[in-house]
């Protein structure tokens, strides 16, 4: 693994890149729902429904931007921005390849949205996930973000957090 390196860079929420990801982010999220609830994998009518509604639009400059991770070139992950406010910007999409996962990638994929986050103005950068995504809560927590109370309605909100972009950066 000598010389594999990570790069994050923008690229159009539309991009072969991006849809590929979205879809292995969606699948993954939905299956473990439906494991633990349900007992069953997504069915493949719904996986369908909600990757096409769910495009990724909102991700499109000027008021957001979506971040590529690519490991020794290979697309790996991805997370996004969008402003909600003008003081405010939502966290989402964050999401490394299984396969990927372990290499550091997340947290550089966190740092870069919260960078781009600044450059589109946000002193705030807040985010939602579930209870079952117990890795994306650690993540958060180790980054520095701090678990706060609802700041929307999403039916499969559990966790909300923030964190302020505003204050200085601490080296962990």
């Amino acid at each position: 693994m000598a010389g594999m390196t990570w790069t994050i860079a923008p690229e159009p929420y539309d991009c072969p890149a991006a849809a590929a990801l979205w879809r292995a982010y969606y699948t993954e999220v939905s299956d473990r729902w439906y494991l633990l609830h349900e007992g069953h994998r997504t069915e493949p009518d719904e996986l369908e429904r909600e990757v096409a509604a769910q495009t990724g639009a909102e991700l499109a400059p000027p008021t957001g931007q979506l971040l590529i991770a690519r490991y020794d070139g290979a697309p790996a992950g991805s997370a996004g921005v969008r402003l909600l406010d003008a003081d405010t910007a939502e966290l989402t999409r964050v999401f490394v390849y299984e396969a990927m996962r372990g290499r550091g990638g997340a947290a550089l994929l966190v740092g870069a949205a919260e960078e781009a986050a600044r450059a589109l103005g946000a002193r705030q950068l807040i985010l939602d996930t579930r209870s079952d995504l117990v890795e994306a809560r650690a993540l958060y927590a180790r980054l520095g973000y701090t678990e706060t109370g609802p700041h929307n309605d999403d039916q499969y909100a559990e966790h909300w957090f923030r964190k302020d972009l505003s204050a200085p950066e601490t080296v962990n």
